[in-house]
């Protein structure tokens, strides 16, 4: 059995796949970038009241319990589309792609699993007695932003280690979904959660048989997500196990793995633009509007507790949590790092993984309510704590830029002129 390799290349197929991936995940971290920056600059403006009046227009019918704020809706409806795609790339990822074997999902799983544990423990400490129920927010990675600061300051990263930080945030964002299910689901309502198994039951079937028809699937997906959302658990939860219904790999009777690609792959090229090109940029655009206050507002914001422990949580958890739990694997394991790179490499992207934003600002909303000081403050810590991250990383990853470049140029080698470079091939 070969040795294991943190950073291998991995397949040629999965390699290129990625790429398209990280490609539109870059495109959407600039526009979920523009989108925070109007929210920022529109609510420190002299006209912030018609910001707060946007996101509180309400729409909806109230018969269906749907009669919610634009930032509800952006929240539990746009980002349930960005947790859909979520559960697509996680369930592709472990049915079909690279991490299907054990052996070479084991390091990224641990260093998801250690920058969730390590920085929750670290927001702990600081709001012992306290505000501790914002222990989930420093945990998430934002792919988005991240790919995006990886866009201006690391255009040579080599495959293999923007591979690693998508796979990391992909299941960071599973962990995510399930903190938010159990911890922060504040009331149930049973039969809701039970009339929700039917239409998600009635759109499994039907992507099991391939079914693309949007005018079945939609409704469906619709019916769940609204029924979850009035039981009381997270409306998002719907996206991933709708994600998670949709079958990877052809079966025997559409052909097997031989005629083309799944269902799922279908799916994600459709769904992702409009999950980075639209979802996530107006959540931003709904969700990050937070008025300052200059110089005083920030150093009030930044002496709560509850900011403290997010901004520590982020900068030092996860950095932390990832190292440990990758080095500690690697022990277990006898992994080691792929030739040309080395810790110094897993340090960047670990500190790279401390932006946090999407997931981070909902699961804030979620424990400390929309509206109010602490959810001011919970926003300020999370967008201080990421630009933080990202100067921090920028700073380590571009001192191994001329590294990068030799790597990034053997990567692209083909002496057999077949299309496929040759170190795919080794």
């Amino acid at each position: 059995m070969p040795d294991l390799k943190i950073f291998g290349p991995g397949s040629w197929a999965e390699a290129r796949r990625i790429a398209d991936v990280l490609r539109k995940e870059t495109i959407g971290g600039a526009l979920l970038l523009a989108g925070t920056l109007i929210a920022l600059i529109w609510a420190n403006s002299p006209w912030s009241g018609g910001y707060t009046t946007m996101t509180g227009v309400t729409v909806g019918p109230s018969a269906l319990h749907l009669h919610l704020s634009l930032a509800t809706w952006a929240a539990d409806g746009l980002l349930a589309i960005f947790f859909f795609v979520a559960g697509l790339e996680l369930k592709r990822e472990f049915v079909a792609g690279d991490l299907r074997d054990p052996r070479r999902a084991a390091v990224p799983v641990a260093a998801a699993a250690g920058g969730v544990l390590v920085p929750a423990l670290f927001y702990t400490l600081v709001n012992l007695g306290g505000a501790t129920k914002g222990w989930a927010i420093p945990t998430a990675t934002d792919i988005a932003f991240a790919l995006a600061v990886l866009a201006v300051v690391g255009r040579s990263l080599p495959t293999a280690l923007r591979t690693f930080l998508l796979t990391l945030a992909v299941v960071d964002d599973l962990f995510a979904i399930v903190l938010i299910a159990i911890f922060y689901t504040a009331h149930l309502s049973v039969l809701p959660l039970l009339a929700a198994l039917v239409p998600l039951a009635l759109f499994t079937v039907l992507v099991q048989r391939r079914v693309r028809s949007w005018w079945l699937l939609l409704p469906l997906a619709f019916a769940a997500w609204a029924l979850v959302h009035a039981s009381g658990v997270h409306a998002t939860v719907a996206g991933v196990l709708l994600g998670f219904a949709v079958p990877v790999i052809r079966s025997e009777r559409a052909g097997g793995p031989d005629a083309g690609p799944g269902l799922a792959e279908h799916f994600e090229h459709r769904f992702r633009p409009i999950s980075t090109g639209i979802a996530v940029p107006v959540f931003a655009l709904m969700s990050a509007g937070v008025t300052i206050g200059g110089l005083h507002g920030l150093s009030s914001a930044l002496s709560d507790p509850i900011a403290l422990g997010i901004m520590v949580g982020l900068i030092a958890g996860k950095p932390i949590g990832i190292l440990l739990a990758t080095w500690l694997t690697a022990r277990f394991t006898r992994a080691t790092i792929d030739s040309g790179l080395s810790w110094i490499d897993m340090f960047g992207l670990a500190v790279l993984a401390g932006i946090g934003f999407t997931v981070s600002l909902l699961i804030g909303e979620l424990a400390f309510g929309a509206g109010g000081e602490r959810d001011d403050h919970v926003k300020v810590a999370v967008l201080l704590g990421s630009l933080i991250a990202a100067l921090l990383a920028t700073v380590v990853l571009r001192a191994r830029n001329r590294v990068y470049r030799r790597i990034r140029a053997a990567e692209l080698v083909d002496r057999d002129r077949d299309d496929i470079p040759d170190i795919y091939q080794s």
